[in-house]
């Protein structure tokens, strides 16, 4: 299969599906000497697992991750201290589908002849054929996107030391949208609303804070954990503390569910969402995704623009428009109050405005780099609707009888994060290597 992978220089392939064993990410273009655990991956693949809120899809995949190749598993001298870190080789993170079972298996097996509308199953199965992985649509299902989410964390963490903050939150649901918020107040609360995810996750406590996995066991002692799991999930889901969004907001200050730095919003959004949603329905959104200490220059001309690049994110399951800054808005402006006006100060360039979302050219300008995501309703709804028997064109009636998401807005927000770290990563490295032989040949 083509199309499972991106990059030049920081590199990612991901495979598996949603019924499959699990998925796997490699990463390749990773630097030695870079402590990473399987603890701070899951800390963001918890953040878009399903099960974990009433707008979410009741699956309940706890979405562990195992670092399988590319970690040093000793120290390469004694006391060395270089035990878990990266060695520079490919990395690879498996994520095994603890949540597969056959009476769910048998739910797509009773309706896989009939293509769910919005779904990709009639195209896939007109590229594939009758082999083509249908059982909860495989790879197009949403779940492939915790592959992104474990390589694109890596990414961030790998910027962050760069002085590069990559963050993301929910701009619009179900047609309400969230005001302005300041970027520092948002990446604040963004890191405050994870915290809060983290604290109050069970498999985050129970499996990492506890130590019931750690980075000193071997593959096959975390499979054995693994296989112990699977029949523990619901056990473990019962720990999860009973959620009062009083003292959520009182303790944390955010909303109990959805990441949106404006919490009477949040809980707008929420209402919002569960109205349409008890009428069987799904509800859509937008995603922002902000980048900030990004250096200018960052990028290439013509077919790799940086915002082009960005644009990939259309490769996400759901998403059906990208729009850098001022976006579509443009249209309803003149080129006075479109363009981003300069003037120095204190000796520094700054920006009048940030219509061009930190993009011109393709170039990254310095400014904090602004994408939005518009992310369709959720395909599978509790309603009536006609298909197809895709072998015998047959016209059919379908309603939903699998797992659903209210709205997949809320889940895809760590995403597009982690995606948009990955691009702006690939590119600085390039960026690097340019200026450092520039440099080198301008002395």
């Amino acid at each position: 299969m083509f199309g499972c992978h991106i990059g030049r220089n920081f590199q990612v392939t991901v495979a598996g599906g949603s019924y499959q064993d699990g998925l796997t990410a490699i990463v390749q273009g990773l630097p030695p000497g870079m402590l990473l655990t399987e603890q701070e991956i899951y800390g963001d693949l918890l953040l878009r697992k399903p099960g974990t809120d009433e707008l979410s899809s009741p699956r309940k995949e706890p979405d562990l991750p195992i670092i399988y190749t590319g970690l040093n598993s000793a120290d390469t001298v004694e006391n060395a201290g270089n035990k878990n870190h990266t060695n520079g080789t490919p990395l690879t993170i498996l994520i095994p589908n603890l949540d597969r079972h056959f009476i769910h298996i048998k739910q797509y097996q009773d309706t896989n002849r009939t293509p769910r509308p919005g779904h990709a199953s009639y195209a896939s199965f007109m590229k594939y054929g009758p082999d083509d992985d249908a059982i909860g649509a495989g790879i197009f299902s949403g779940r492939y996107t915790s592959t992104i989410v474990a390589a694109g964390y890596i990414a961030k963490k790998i910027l962050k030391k760069c002085g590069i903050e990559v963050f993301s939150y929910v701009k619009e649901l179900a047609s309400v949208k969230c005001p302005d918020v300041d970027h520092v107040k948002a990446l604040e609360y963004t890191n405050t609303y994870k915290r809060m995810r983290h604290d109050l996750d069970p498999f985050y406590q129970e499996i990492y804070v506890k130590g019931r996995v750690t980075m000193d066991m071997r593959l096959l002692e975390k499979v054995r954990v693994f296989a112990e799991i699977e029949d523990e999930i619901d056990t473990i889901r019962d720990k999860t503390p009973r959620v009062d969004p009083d003292d959520i907001k009182e303790k944390y200050g955010v909303h109990h569910i959805v990441n949106c730095p404006d919490i009477d919003a949040a809980q707008a959004m929420t209402d919002a969402c569960n109205k349409i949603s008890s009428t069987g329905d799904s509800a859509g959104g937008v995603v922002e995704v902000v980048a900030t200490g990004v250096p200018a220059g960052l990028g290439e001309p013509v077919f790799c623009k940086l915002d082009a690049e960005l644009g990939r994110m259309l490769g996400i399951g759901a998403v059906k428009g990208v729009e850098v800054g001022a976006g579509f808005a443009v249209k309803d402006m003149t080129g006075y109050e479109c363009n981003d006006q300069i003037h120095a100060e204190n000796g520094k360039v700054v920006f009048d405005s940030n219509n061009a979302g930190g993009i011109t050219g393709g170039l990254s300008t310095g400014q904090p780099i602004i994408i939005r995501l518009a992310v369709k309703p959720t395909p599978t709804i509790d309603k009536a609707q006609h298909t197809i028997d895709k072998y015998t064109l047959e016209n059919k009636n379908l309603a939903a009888i699998t797992r659903r998401d209210p709205t997949i807005v809320a889940r895809i927000w760590p995403i597009a994060e982690n995606y948009t770290a990955m691009v702006i990563l690939d590119n600085l490295i390039a960026h690097y290597g340019y200026q450092s032989l520039k440099n080198k040949v301008n002395r």
